[in-house]
């Protein structure tokens, strides 16, 4: 048995390691796709491109009926430089899998093969749907394929995800019981003021000035007009004005973010948003448009789907290394497959100080220990042995999934 572990995390690291040198762009993982669908096709899934895009769709389909298990992995990079001196090192200057979807990608193939390898799918009904999914980063990707019809033919009864978690140490896994990412949107002002020479600025309608009010008055949004118990984070991330020291420029333009995990607290934001655009060209003579981008919705695990799977987490690295998550403000676009399919996702530990893997998402040295990987597939295995063995389980998946 152990050789046999030892064997599996070998496979798994090589394809990791693989894909981690070999990063690309979120709806440009044309390698990416291509390895999927070849590693798929060798253990004997039914392995297609995506419908339309990147990405690719594994199907194994057991001896008889039964549900249908989805389970999605983000396979997408960052547009970071990678600093970290390894043999795997990103071989794709400014491209880096900094969010660990390489991980998460060679996980679920992990969980094909260990399918395969158990033949579980023939010893039960039911089927695995395995959906790499693109371009999570920006939150377009998995809209894309739903839209396109991969939770049909067959229909997806349930779906579970995975992602890599340096907050928590390698071993350690969690689970949001229901609340889970935020939502996230963006916006973008456009500030226009009259310009002219910076000695003669009382004939001028400095846009700078206008722009630096509204940044200090939107503070006021979170700390006075939300509850402190409904988090919200609001945030100005880039703030353009000007070409010299001299000049007051005719325009200025900010763009920021905001993050909320109630649909009302949203709506409070985006509202004061557009009010205090009003107050502003009031106040300052300028002419603003602000233009708010709605991006990924709140992420909700199904509280039955979330309870499988930390049980599932706890038989694979124990009852004390697994629990609940409180929600947290980061996004996550599977949001989308919870919104149409009764699902969850747990958060893996990878992170481990002694051997060096410190470092954060999207930070250009984030690196993970490998031992996650093998973590990771038994979990996603454990919880499809569940519903697959246990008519209890596959009963309540039935009713849960089936009434509309």
């Amino acid at each position: 048995m152990a050789e046999k572990n030892a064997s599996m995390h070998e496979w798994l690291r090589e394809i990791r390691r693989d894909l981690h040198a070999h990063p690309e762009l979120g709806f440009r993982e044309f390698r990416t796709t291509e390895r999927i669908i070849e590693i798929l096709s060798k253990l004997g899934w039914d392995a297609q491109p995506a419908p339309g895009t990147t990405g690719a769709i594994g199907l194994l389909q057991g001896s008889g009926s039964g549900p249908v298990i989805g389970l999605r992995a983000d396979i997408d990079a960052l547009p970071v430089s990678e600093q970290n001196d390894v043999p795997y090192r990103s071989q794709h200057q400014g491209v880096m899998h900094a969010c660990g979807h390489d991980a998460n990608t060679a996980i679920m193939l992990g969980v094909a093969k260990k399918i395969t390898d158990t033949d579980l799918l023939k010893r039960t009904g039911g089927s695995v749907k395995l959906i790499f999914q693109p371009a999570e980063e920006g939150g377009a990707g998995a809209k894309t394929l739903i839209e396109g019809g991969v939770l049909e033919n067959p229909r997806v009864d349930v779906i579970f995800a995975g992602h890599m978690s340096p907050d928590l140490q390698v071993g350690r896994a969690g689970v949001f019981k229901e609340l889970g990412y935020a939502s996230s949107d963006s916006f973008v002002l456009d500030i226009r003021g009259r310009g002219g020479h910076g000695a003669r600025a009382e004939e001028c309608i400095d846009p700078i000035v206008a722009g630096a009010h509204f940044v200090t008055q939107i503070q006021t949004i979170v700390s006075r007009n939300i509850s402190p118990t409904m988090p919200a984070v609001l945030t100005i991330g880039c703030f353009t004005a000007g070409s010299a020291a001299n000049i007051i420029p005719e325009t200025a333009q900010l763009q920021g973010s905001i993050r909320a995990l109630s649909t009302e607290v949203r709506g409070i934001v985006i509202r004061r948003l557009e009010e205090l655009t009003k107050a502003l060209e009031e106040s300052f003579g300028v002419a603003c448009r602000l233009v708010v981008q709605t991006g990924i919705p709140i992420l909700t695990n199904n509280p039955s789907s979330a309870a499988l799977l930390l049980l599932a987490a706890r038989t694979v690295v124990g009852e004390h290394n697994a629990s609940y998550l409180p929600p947290i403000m980061a996004s996550d676009d599977f949001a989308y497959f919870t919104q149409a399919r009764p699902g969850a996702i747990v958060r893996l530990g990878c992170s481990n100080p002694e051997k060096g893997f410190i470092h954060k998402l999207h930070n250009p040295r984030f690196d993970i220990d490998e031992d996650v990987l093998s973590f990771g597939v038994d979990i996603f295995f454990e919880a499809i042995t569940s519903i697959l063995t246990h008519e209890s389980i596959k009963s309540s998946l039935y009713k849960s999934v089936t009434i509309n």
